[in-house]
């Protein structure tokens, strides 16, 4: 290993920019047929490519994209590009580069030593900064102050540049910078950047500082942001070269491939709990349903969080049922879509209407929007049906709820009781088998339970949360029950008032 800065020279290195070093690496990732940015999903044709443009064109970015987008991964997965190690003056505060030295510090420590100068080694690692806007934030914080105490100790003037104290940027020295959600910024601090970026100089309480700082600046924000708390102001905006926008995944497939990379399940969870295709696609559905929904502001998006946390809720559902039981192993079932409702109303932002709803009933009803679009995916459509007047499946299933039968179904139930409760209903199981030929017996169950919830959400079932589950009977009855209900209550209402 080279340690003096004699040494350094002698084996032949070469002073880069961090932005010449991105594009250096990129450009034998790409040769090389290498795939960058592991773990981001959904961008590989669109903002992956923009961003490898931006590094090529040696661009500071800015990532523009509402939450949940995977902005701050990309920008992090950005120090993958750098050079594992580079060499820096021996105790430098910002890393000087021993061929081109910018700090005080780093010239004198030259100047003394030349050759013998001491160099240490720093891991791409630890070339990443990262702040998150906030209000509080000041420009000490980011650039730096003048420091008193190492005045008075050192017995320097404060035209000294030895009395600073540098901030998060001049720290960043060649490495990556990034300010996130950079709207919340002040625009007083946006403005401390401007000389940053292009002029290359910092200024601290009136001392103008010529400090050639080679920095990566990524910067991530919110288009919301841009109305409700804040703007990026635009000379800084015209210095950031690049804006990439960013977007949520725009299949099925994609968002389930990034729950299940990103869900944190146990060991146990994964062994013992059975999650069918059908209930991750449900899950799914869900943020589908809420990008489109009327109740949410769509200005605040949807995050990939909210799929993440319901599917982790939806298996501890399941989990808990098991070990309440005392069974062994367990699969997932409709009904355990309850669970993921804590999971939807913690990470949606409702318009007026939706704050009449309730944050709940929106919940249930992202849940039954979904069952309703995949239900046509694995049975006949029933209106269709009732449309042509040809054969109907679900008559049998129908008819049994028209005699009065009714059926509740919790996420409690063992799964023995839950198989027989299933099993009473005539027709239930052969409409499953006749559309779907190859089934486990977990999934035939799933699926005798898929079919009563989408008759509900196809209006020819009633179908009533309950605790833990819900309750399903006929439709017209039910109607006519909550009529007259209704009517008893007002029956009272007005026995209350003579």
């Amino acid at each position: 290993m080279v340690k003096t800065l004699g040494e350094l020279k002698a084996a032949g290195y070469k002073s880069r920019s961090v932005k010449e070093e991105l594009r250096e690496n990129l450009i034998k990732q790409l040769k090389s047929k290498e795939e960058g940015f592991e773990g981001v999903l959904g961008y590989e044709e669109t903002v992956i490519p923009e961003l490898q443009t931006a590094i090529l064109s040696q661009h500071n970015v800015l990532l523009l994209g509402l939450r949940g987008q995977a902005k701050t991964r990309i920008a992090r997965l950005m120090v993958n590009l750098l050079d594992e190690y580079i060499p820096y003056v021996a105790g430098s505060e910002i890393f000087d580069d021993p061929i081109n030295p910018i700090s005080w510090f780093a010239k004198q420590e030259i100047e003394k030593k030349g050759d013998d100068t001491p160099i240490a080694w720093l891991h791409r690692s630890e070339r990443y900064t990262e702040k998150l806007a906030t209000p509080d934030v000041t420009v000490a914080d980011l650039v730096g102050d003048v420091d008193p105490i190492k005045a008075a100790t050192l017995k320097l003037t404060y035209n000294d540049e030895r009395v600073i104290h540098f901030g998060l940027i001049p720290r960043a020295h060649r490495g990556i910078f990034v300010i996130n959600e950079l709207p919340d910024l002040q625009a007083r601090i946006q403005v401390a950047l401007f000389n940053m970026l292009q002029e290359k100089d910092i200024q601290i309480r009136g001392f103008k500082l010529r400090l050639p700082l080679d920095i990566q600046f990524v910067f991530t924000a919110n288009p919301e942001d841009y109305t409700n708390r804040g703007s990026i102001v635009t000379p800084l905006k015209d210095r950031i070269e690049s804006q990439i926008l960013t977007h949520y995944p725009k299949t099925i497939d994609i968002s389930r491939a990034i729950t299940f990379q990103e869900a944190r399940l146990s060991s146990q969870q994964k062994m013992l709990i059975e999650v069918d295709r059908l209930l991750k696609n449900l899950v799914e559905q869900v943020a589908f349903e809420a990008r489109k929904s009327e109740f949410i502001d769509q200005k605040s998006g949807v995050s990939a969080r909210l799929t993440i946390s319901a599917y982790e809720n939806l298996v501890s559902t399941a989990e808990r049922r098991m070990l309440l039981s005392e069974e062994e192993r367990t699969f997932t079932r409709i009904a355990d879509l309850v669970g993921i409702i804590p999971a939807i109303t913690g990470k949606i932002e409702l318009v007026y209407e939706g704050e009449l709803e309730g944050p709940v009933h929106v919940a249930n009803k992202l849940i039954s929007n979904a069952i309703k679009t995949l239900f046509a995916e694995y049975f006949p459509d029933p209106e269709k049906i009732k449309k042509t007047k040809a054969s109907n499946p679900y008559q049998d299933i129908i008819d049994w709820f028209t005699a009065g039968n009714k059926l509740d179904i919790n996420d409690a139930l063992p799964t023995e009781e839950y198989a027989m409760i299933l099993n009473h209903v005539p027709g239930l199981k052969t409409v499953v088998k006749d559309f779907h030929k190859k089934l486990t017996d977990n999934q035939t169950l799933l699926l005798m339970e898929f079919v009563l919830h989408g008759l509900a959400e196809y209006s020819q079932l009633s179908k009533n949360m309950m605790n833990g589950g819900f309750a399903f009977s006929d439709m017209f009855g039910s109607l006519f029950n909550s009529s007259f209900e209704q009517d008893d209550e007002d029956e009272l209402d007005d026995e209350d008032f003579r």
